[in-house]
């Protein structure tokens, strides 16, 4: 299902002007969201963070149609991934963005299968680094080239996503997603500064939950052996919501059987629950 100009259309398929700096550049940004019986989980977080991205990329954004996409979608369903894209829009030949810019903007909608919610998960170390030093390694943007490479190579390795260090050999984060690690009643995860995109998810955590779990979070940079030292490790996304790790490379981890991984499973399930008027049980 396709949301463009205020219409929805059934398929993915619409015309799309073939100098869309999106298109030629990847200069734009998208967003992924849950949506579960007609609604959005975090919607207001979600469009407050393409917004902010938008602002800083220097793309006018709408908030009300962003929202209008997003809610005009949500109803297609019962569980349902939806993408959000912005786009600068067409613009003539050369890197520097026109001075009027006119976004393009359209959103999908997919199903989302439940039993992706809480699964668990293998990561790849992957030698490729996430670039810390670029503004656009905090931004969901357009250009996810090394992430292809990396999900190639660790479903290559035999497992599920590839994990990232940066330029200083410190852990930043997952293909799709936040990383977490508990060190006992402490839960650390990067900081935005080492190349690591603001999830909504990582926030919900990080302010929401961790400490109604008897859980001390902080944003502090690791190594990986640092890394692999933890008790537990989980990566947050908004589709898989929280994944228990269980192993990184040849190390392994309890995964939800940890007592504190269980209590912020079932900690966000409840949460989600909430965003989107449903059951728990609906949610996974």
């Amino acid at each position: 299902m396709l949301w463009r100009d205020g219409a929805l259309a059934p398929g993915t398929t619409a015309p799309l002007d073939h100098t869309d700096r999106g298109l030629t550049l990847g200069d734009g940004l998208f967003d992924t969201a849950l949506a579960l019986s007609g609604r959005v989980a975090f919607e207001e977080a979600h469009i407050a963070r393409l917004v902010a991205s938008a602002a800083t990329l220097g793309i006018p954004a709408e908030p009300e149609r962003i929202r209008a996409a997003m809610r005009s979608l949500a109803g297609q369903g019962d569980r349902l991934a939806i993408r959000t894209t912005l786009t600068r829009g067409s613009g003539p030949r050369g890197l520097k963005p026109p001075e009027d810019p006119h976004p393009t903007l359209f959103a999908t909608a997919a199903p989302s299968a439940k039993g992706s919610a809480f699964a668990p998960l293998r990561l790849w170390p992957t030698a490729i680094a996430r670039n810390d030093t670029s503004p656009i390694s905090r931004l969901k943007t357009l250009g996810y080239g090394d992430a292809v490479l990396a999900a190639r190579e660790a479903a290559s390795a035999g497992f599920d996503e590839a994990l990232f260090c940066n330029t200083r050999a410190r852990v930043a984060c997952a293909g799709t997603g936040n990383l977490f690690a508990l060190f006992g009643t402490t839960l650390v995860t990067p900081p935005l500064a080492d190349g690591v995109l603001a999830g909504i998810v990582r926030a919900e955590i990080l302010f929401e939950l961790a400490a109604g779990c008897g859980l001390r979070a902080k944003e502090r940079s690791l190594s990986l052996s640092e890394f692999l030292g933890a008790d537990a490790v989980f990566l947050t996304n908004s589709l898989r919501l929280l994944a228990p790790v269980t192993a990184i490379g040849d190390t392994t981890f309890p995964g939800a059987g940890h007592a504190a991984v269980a209590s912020l499973m079932a900690a966000l399930r409840a949460h989600v629950a909430r965003s989107c008027g449903v059951a728990e049980e609906v949610v996974a």
